[in-house]
């Protein structure tokens, strides 16, 4: 691994306490931008000046990148470089007063309730897997999970009487989310056919296993979801996320307090949340514009 970008992701990840994902994402962006101008010491990374990167981020846009992605690219560099001036590595930031691209309100795709219905009882409950991936579906969908937090989750972190789980996200931030009844039922109905799995392998901390007795991926849920998108007749660009996106709007339309729903969601500031909102007023506008005398 390049010796500048080692340094600077063990500082994220002993000082920052940043999660896995977080630190995965930037040091894509930061390699990238590394390999990009064959940088790999301080002295070669002090050729780069402002306008370099100018050319760099040009580049970007002609590649197609989203103006999400490129400020994300855009913020993971400028930490960066914070962190090699701050040990005195580098004289000054090339992108420090840059500005991020800008880019319209992202308004996460949502799936009615009559789609989340498709999709839940799209697997086959009576099969291993199929009680699993049921379990999961219905999990994801009852708490707002991130996908990470959901094949992370233990079976000791459910309470399964008050009906609610325990959780860390992001930031190491421990966090308390009801579980619904429906979900409650199906992983008991999950963890009734699980010890046909267990009986071959060690019994594991994590709730959801593969066959072999290993505990579940992101990679390997996003693809189960795809497949029970697809078996479904659902819009195949519904992800893993959606589900997280419906349980946020569908509680917010039923009239849940927003900072509720921020803390269900594991969002650090309200701001973040209020994105849902957007969402609602998009939807009231709509029955407005269809029910109103003068709409």
């Amino acid at each position: 691994m390049n010796e500048l970008l080692d340094d600077w992701l063990s500082h994220l990840a002993v000082e920052k306490n940043l999660s896995e994902n977080t630190i995965s994402a930037y040091h894509r962006d930061v390699a990238e931008f590394l390999k990009y101008f064959k940088a790999e010491t301080d002295e070669t990374l002090a050729k780069v000046r402002s306008g370099d990167m100018v050319q760099y981020f040009r580049s970007l846009m002609t590649k197609k990148i989203s103006a999400r992605s490129r400020a994300r690219k855009l913020s993971a560099i400028r930490m960066f470089f914070r962190h090699r001036v701050a040990e005195k590595k580098c004289e000054a930031s090339p992108v420090e007063t840059m500005e991020a691209p800008s880019s319209a309100k992202y308004l996460p795709r949502t799936v009615n309730t009559e789609q989340v219905n498709l999709l839940l009882n799209a697997p086959d409950g009576t099969t291993d897997d199929g009680a699993r991936d049921s379990a999961m579906l219905e999990l994801l969908y009852s708490t707002g999970l991130r996908v990470s937090e959901l094949v992370g989750i233990k079976t000791s972190d459910i309470n399964f009487t008050a009906g609610y789980l325990v959780t860390m996200g992001k930031g190491a931030k421990e966090r308390l989310i009801p579980v619904g009844e429906r979900a409650i039922e199906k992983i008991n109905k999950y963890l009734a056919l699980r010890p046909s799995v267990l009986k071959k392998w060690e019994n594991p901390r994590e709730l959801f296993l593969t066959r072999l007795g290993k505990p579940m991926t992101r990679q390997m849920f996003w693809q189960l979801v795809k497949k029970y998108v697809l078996k479904a007749g659902l819009n195949p660009d519904i992800s893993p996320h959606s589900l997280r996106h419906s349980f946020a709007t569908h509680l917010l339309e039923n009239g849940a307090d927003l900072r509720a729903v921020q803390m269900m969601l594991g969002h650090s500031s309200v701001t973040t949340t209020q994105i849902y909102t957007h969402i609602n007023r998009t939807r009231l506008a709509e029955v407005h514009a269809r029910t109103h005398p003068r709409g």
